[in-house]
């Protein structure tokens, strides 16, 4: 016997599960917010530009081909200011603290859209470090394309500055707690209906109609204590009524 689910069952489900589908919700949100709070470190970023420059002609007009050229070469840059080469002179400038495999994780090189800007990203936890590092690492590469590129097409465009109040990327305890309610919305109501379908007794006329696949002829009701005092007092009331009217 096919058996369908009716709209009115999901709601009395989840009516049925509301305790359960709360308490996950709350948990993973709070959660969620205390390890952002008070276990996540937060993290600060920094950056600086560099500028690519194209060069002119004798006739002082600016070469298109050398533009293109120049945003060709940027791909080349992004990768050598990465490197060891470079890096390995940022850790020894900014103090030593910091390493080679950690500065090559802090910094993001890219560039900016289709143009001849070069952006160094840093992230760290110290605000100041992460400027520091950012700006350090574009006056090495500054200094050092020369000698590796034989090229002297680099200036620094907009160096990293320490805003007076500092906010940290992340973590983003608002986004976090919000994704954390609508997964633990998610796994509460899945949770309600796989408690419910493996839910196995016999509640209702419908669900021996359902296992047995024979029609319910009759039910019996259940009565309780309360029903039947009651019914045993109107009784008691009657008969005193009754005898009395008798004599």
């Amino acid at each position: 016997m096919e058996e369908t689910i009716s709209l009115k069952e999901l709601f009395q489900t989840l009516k049925k599960r509301l305790w359960l589908i709360i308490t996950i919700t709350a948990i993973a949100t709070a959660t969620s917010g205390l390890v952002s709070f008070f276990l996540l470190t937060p993290i600060y970023q920094s950056s600086t530009q560099l500028l690519v420059n194209q060069t002119k002609t004798e006739q002082g007009f600016v070469d298109v081909n050398q533009i293109r050229s120049n945003i060709e070469i940027i791909n080349t840059y992004n990768v050598i200011i990465k490197s060891p080469a470079i890096l390995d002179k940022v850790s020894q400038q900014v103090g030593g603290g910091e390493s080679f495999t950690s500065l090559n994780n802090a910094i993001t090189v890219g560039a900016e859209g289709n143009s001849q800007v070069v952006k160094i990203t840093v992230q760290h936890e110290d605000p100041v470090m992460a400027a520091n590092i950012a700006n350090t690492t574009a006056q090495v590469f500054q200094a050092d394309v020369l000698t590796l590129m034989n090229v002297d097409n680099v200036n620094i465009l907009s160096p990293a500055q320490v805003s007076d109040n500092p906010v940290p990327v992340k973590p983003r305890p608002a986004l976090n707690m919000a994704i954390a309610f609508v997964v633990g919305l998610m796994a509460g109501v899945g949770l309600a209906f796989l408690l419910e379908y493996l839910d196995n007794t016999v509640k209702n006329e419908q669900d021996v109609e359902n296992i047995l696949g024979l029609p319910v002829l009759g039910t019996i009701t259940v009565i309780e204590d309360k029903d039947i005092e009651q019914a045993q007092q109107a009784a008691r009331s009657s008969r005193v009524r009754g005898e009395s009217v008798g004599s």
